[in-house]
């Protein structure tokens, strides 16, 4: 099976690729470009557009690609939207899932292959897994969107792999570039698409941690990533605030191997 023509990535920095930096150690990659590698190896013409922002809420990602994904009538769209919006504090998961569902039936009806995701398990994070709970509400109503109207899932929480700390970047938030490959292939698993590793290979055995340097760790991440998410969230800013997406088009991956090759 050569897989889909044609794919639309929409969402917020999962989908972006953050904190999977490429060569130039300024862009990102992230699953879905490792991803639209694999499907652009089997079918040259294969075309490829990724929207997604890092810092979108829910709303800004229905009103913002959601547009573009229905006009645009690829084969596949892949959406993860809303945890932006569950985490937030004082929000209504309730709510957010309400809309993640009406997002869903429109896309349903209208493309061939719909793909959506739960949110990953937090527990290995320290001080992040506090949110627990709220993503494992918010995944319930993802599951229950997924059989109601026949869209493909990735259940993010249940894969044991993303449950090691090595699966995550130091801002506890994003995943690693070996987190964002395992998740890749995942999905090429899914799509049908013969893959030359397993997703599910145990990680070698980790070197034990440390109290102090644990707690040196938290301390720095709080500094780091956790104030500057706050003082964000208060002045109502977000981190993808004047980017524009990386792929806004949907056209083939050929084009720009050949431009790098020229360049």
């Amino acid at each position: 099976m050569r897989g889909p023509d044609s794919w639309v990535a929409i969402g917020d920095s999962f989908t972006e690729g953050l904190s999977d930096l490429s060569a130039d150690g300024v862009n990102y990659v992230g699953w879905a470009d490792r991803l639209a590698e694999m499907l652009a190896a089997r079918n040259p013409a294969f075309r490829y557009a990724n929207l997604a922002l890092r810092g979108k809420m829910l709303q800004e990602i229905i009103d913002e690609q959601l547009p573009f994904a229905m006009a645009a009538k690829p084969d596949l769209v892949t959406i993860c939207a809303g945890g932006n919006d569950v985490v937030t504090p004082g929000s209504d998961v309730d709510w957010v899932a309400d809309k993640f569902e009406q997002a869903i039936a429109e896309l349903a009806a209208a493309v061939p292959t719909v793909v959506i995701f739960t949110g990953p398990d937090p527990k290995a994070l320290p001080l992040v897994r506090t949110v627990r709970g709220k993503v494992a509400i918010y995944n319930g109503h993802v599951r229950g969107i997924a059989d109601r109207h026949g869209v493909k899932l990735v259940d993010l929480w249940s894969m044991d792999v993303l449950h090691d700390r090595r699966a995550w970047s130091d801002d506890r938030l994003h995943f690693s570039a070996e987190g964002h490959r395992r998740i890749a292939l995942c999905l090429a698993e899914m799509l049908g698409i013969p893959i030359n590793a397993d997703w599910r290979q145990p990680w070698p055995p980790a070197s034990p941690s440390r109290w102090l340097s644990s707690r040196r760790d938290d301390l720095n991440w709080t500094r780091t990533h956790l104030l500057p998410w706050v003082r964000r969230q208060i002045q109502g800013t977000s981190m993808g605030d004047g980017l524009a997406p990386k792929r806004p088009e949907l056209t083939p991956l050929a084009d720009e191997r050949a431009r790098r090759e020229m360049a």
